[in-house]
């Protein structure tokens, strides 16, 4: 199956996925837009006008005609379009989540450089760090550095719609709180490709010729990096989306990771849909153009870069 064919048929199987979880939520969608005193009667028109007494298979058929339209339905509790509330906290959401994936690949380097000076040695750190949870991250960051060393704020006073570049250091914690466990995840994941490479002929060859060390990584290692690095930046892309939902919340983040759990709070089954979906398409989109750039551009970098046969190993991103 073609990358299209791949990403278009794991898109729908997202959607299932995401409508069936939401259909398991506790509580009724009639119930949350009558009043508490409202009568079983009152309840059953709510339903019927929200459609909910039509069948799952018919309700999801129509929710997904009215994503591939564009349209994501209306809140339940605010009764304003999906779309607009996301449209208010997605711009917070992407900058945090480009600035936590600048700094995870930023930390990811710094470290599988050091390995590879190292002769592929070593890796345990990250391997301790990518186990240690998320929460672990923001409390000893929060607790740090805006409780004990008072350089940041606790918590962010940004209203939805707010720009966090009108002050960066909102930024700091909560892409923190993201960067370091993706980081140490990156690393583990990649060292392993990383030792691969170093076992390679070639590269024992390059460097039995007395080739700097920059120039055998350059010449003779990256290229067998290049797509196991495309995958585990998707992965990473979907990752830090998914992860916001925790870390805007701890720290009062007005993106749309927020907006998710407020929403499985109030049991918004709209909103909750939509917000699940997002990091989905993020990792389908990363995964499908990891795939595209690695058949466009991998095969003539490791045909000039090693002067071989391609290899078995990383030939492909393969997802």
């Amino acid at each position: 199956m073609r990358p299209l064919g791949r990403a278009a048929a794991l898109a729908v199987a997202a959607t299932a996925v995401v409508f069936t979880a939401t259909e398991l939520l506790p509580g009724d969608a009639g119930e949350l837009r009558t009043t508490g005193r409202a009568s079983q009667e009152d309840v059953a028109a709510e339903r019927h006008r929200l459609g909910l007494d039509r069948p799952a298979a018919v309700r999801y058929l129509d929710w997904l005609y009215g994503l591939v339209r564009g349209d994501l339905g209306r809140s339940l509790a605010g009764d304003r379009p999906v779309a607009t509330l996301f449209a208010e906290r997605l711009p917070a959401t992407a900058v945090l989540v480009a600035v936590a994936l600048a700094v995870t690949v930023l930390l990811t380097a710094t470290a599988l450089t050091l390995t590879y000076l190292r002769g592929g040695r070593g890796g345990t750190a990250a391997a301790a760090l990518a186990a240690v949870p998320q929460p672990v991250y923001a409390a000893s960051l929060g607790a740090v550095l805006a409780g004990l060393l008072g350089w940041l704020p606790p918590v962010s006073l940004l209203p939805p719609g707010g720009s966090p570049l009108a002050d960066p250091r909102l930024l700091v914690l909560p892409a923190l709180t993201l960067a370091l466990p993706s980081a140490a995840f990156a690393t583990v994941l990649l060292r392993g490709a990383l030792g691969d490479a170093l076992r390679r002929p070639h590269v024992a060859d390059a460097r039995l010729r007395g080739l700097p060390a920059p120039l055998v990584l350059h010449r003779h290692v990256l290229p067998f990096l290049y797509a196991p690095a495309l995958q585990v930046a998707a992965l990473l892309a979907g990752g830090l989306v998914a992860g916001t939902a925790l870390a805007e919340t701890l720290f009062g983040y007005p993106g749309t990771g927020q907006l998710l759990v407020s929403a499985v709070v109030v049991r918004d089954v709209p909103v909750v849909q939509a917000a699940a979906l997002l990091p989905a398409a993020v990792l389908l989109l990363g995964m499908l153009l990891a795939d595209l750039a690695a058949r466009r551009t991998m095969l003539p970098r490791l045909s000039r870069g090693a002067g071989r046969a391609v290899p078995d190993g990383p030939g492909g991103a393969g997802w």
